[in-house]
């Protein structure tokens, strides 16, 4: 851990303006991330401005959040320390920032930068701005509808809007979001925009991937990860996915091109990246697999060399050490994360700096009434070149949260379900596949599928990503994987302690007691009941 007690050091010259990007739920879905030896959806999407930044600068290859659940996520991103070391802001489901811990954005603000954001930094809203330094710092007077992509443009396009017409109408408000920030600030003087759409979150437009973007979901028959069931429903339900990320990307070719005009490119620093892994999908949004830790991460701008791909693990809290010190600001405290500058201003590819072998990650509650009594689900994990090793303090628990009550084998309509299944396994957002996994759930040949997302899981998980990248086949009791184990766990709690968690170094019960297992906290009962933010 490193101590931030002066203005970090920089080499002499003008401290460059940021543009972070930074998506919903979007996961690591970019054309640039394709793999030529291993068939996946990104053989599929199509992302030209996201995967051209990446040419044009350097693409990360192992970035993970250090919490696949937005509002734990973001707290780290923000405040640059582990999430269960920020309080309550540790929880999505009523969560509080702490006036304790400390966020870049104002940090940078006292250091001269003009600052502003778009739509979502921090959620769930109590207040949805804390981390921001409040709404002043809102732009978003352009408009709002791309923050719902398909569901505007279908309206739009339904009402009888060409859909170039419609699209054109979302990135104008991108834009012009964009240029008035532009405008209120000061010559010359330095800046950090955040641009958080909501987009890529559920809920889409069933449909709309083909409908949109001309995304056939038969083309990803064959490409889907191993855990999800590769049928049409599915398909269906990914491609529509994969559109939203296409809007995603089109909103960054909007900022990329406003940018230019204002002449200011060369001296911005552009950052783009999301909070987890897809939502409503098994081993996603809500699990420590890769498919819900694992982010795209690529910037551009002034110090990178282009055409450069790094594979050191970094964990997205050690951004704020990273604006920090490139803005050469002061936040007293203490920060988890380490400044990336080092290895954005590297001159070589693959691994840059040899102690980023690894990254923690875990999870505490999503949604509240998930689990009875509210209690969360804890979990933690250290993830390596080769191995994910997962703890799960109370194995006990749903994972996923508690099961619909059924007394009739018969598995129903999933497009009757996917409502009522918003009330089971509720850390799983409602959707198509998480339906049609459900209806499908006494299947031979789908009960394993359904295991894999929603079955209760051991104590200890262990996966060896060489031989298994979809992390499907737990080796942790394994008698040739022991010594890989006990390596793990040791180093896990090693780090765990080291980091002072609340989960290994207190009486392991602070995340299930309150104020964190409150239902419906103080802050929450004076400002109307706290909810999972879109």
């Amino acid at each position: 851990m490193t101590a931030v007690d002066s203005p970090a050091t920089q080499a002499p010259g003008a401290r460059p303006n940021i543009l972070f990007c930074f998506a919903d739920d979007w996961g690591r879905y970019a054309g640039v991330y394709a793999e030529a030896n291993r068939p996946s959806p990104n053989d599929v999407v199509r992302t030209p401005h996201i995967d051209g930044l990446a040419r044009r600068g350097v693409r990360f290859q192992n970035a993970f959040v250090n919490a696949p659940s937005c509002t734990p996520c973001r707290s780290a991103l923000l405040s640059g320390r582990y999430f269960f070391n920020t309080g309550r802001a540790a929880i999505l489901q009523g969560a509080v920032w702490d006036g304790s811990v400390e966020a870049f954005p104002p940090a940078l603000n006292k250091s001269g930068y003009h600052i502003g954001k778009s739509f979502k930094v921090w959620s769930p809203g109590t207040p949805a701005d804390a981390p921001f330094g409040g709404q002043k710092f809102a732009f978003q007077a352009a408009g709002a509808l791309h923050n719902n992509y398909s569901e505007q443009v279908t309206r739009l396009v339904d009402g009888g809007t060409p859909l170039g017409q419609a699209r054109s109408r979302m990135l104008s408000e991108v834009s012009g979001n964009f240029d008035a920030f532009l405008a209120a600030g000061q010559p010359n003087q330095p800046w950090f925009y955040w641009f958080g759409p909501t987009t890529v979150h559920r809920t889409w437009v069933k449909g709309s991937g083909k409908k949109l973007w001309g995304i056939d979901p038969d083309s990803l028959k064959g490409k889907l990860p191993k855990f999800l069931p590769d049928v049409p429903e599915v398909r269906e339900d990914f491609a529509d996915y994969l559109g939203e990320a296409q809007a995603f990307d089109a909103y960054v070719g909007a900022l990329l091109a406003r940018l230019k005009a204002s002449g200011q490119a060369e001296q911005t620093l552009v950052i783009v990246s999301g909070d987890h892994g897809a939502p409503g999908f098994p081993h996603g949004k809500c699990n420590l697999y890769d498919f819900g830790t694992g982010v795209a991460l690529v910037a551009a701008g002034p110090g990178i060399k282009a055409g450069r791909v790094v594979d050191d693990f970094v964990n997205l809290m050690d951004l704020a050490p990273t604006f920090l010190e490139l803005g050469r600001a002061r936040m007293p405290g203490t920060l988890d994360g380490r400044s990336l500058v080092p290895v954005l201003h590297a001159e070589k590819s693959g691994q840059v700096d040899p102690t980023r072998d690894y990254v923690v990650t875990g999870r505490e509650r999503h949604v509240g009434s998930a689990r009875e009594g509210n209690l969360p689900y804890p979990q933690r994990a250290l993830r390596t070149r080769d191995f994910l090793y997962i703890r799960n303090f109370a194995p006990d628990r749903w994972p996923m949260g508690a099961p619909l009550a059924v007394t009739d084998d018969r598995a129903p309509a999933a497009a009757t379900l996917e409502n009522d299944t918003r009330s089971c396994f509720a850390d799983m957002d409602a959707g198509p596949t998480k339906a049609w996994l459900v209806a499908h759930r006494n299947s031979p040949q789908w009960k394993e599928h359904y295991d894999f997302a929603f079955a209760k899981r051991p104590a200890e998980e262990l996966y060896d990503i060489r031989k298994d990248p979809d992390q499907l086949r737990n080796v942790a009791a394994d008698p040739a994987y022991l010594e890989a184990r006990k390596a793990a766990s040791a180093r896990l709690l090693e780090l765990l302690t080291r980091a002072g968690d609340p989960r290994v170094t207190g009486d392991g019960s602070t995340f299930d007691k309150p104020p964190f297992s409150d239902p419906e906290p103080a802050a929450a009962k004076a400002k109307g009941k706290a909810k999972p933010s879109r």
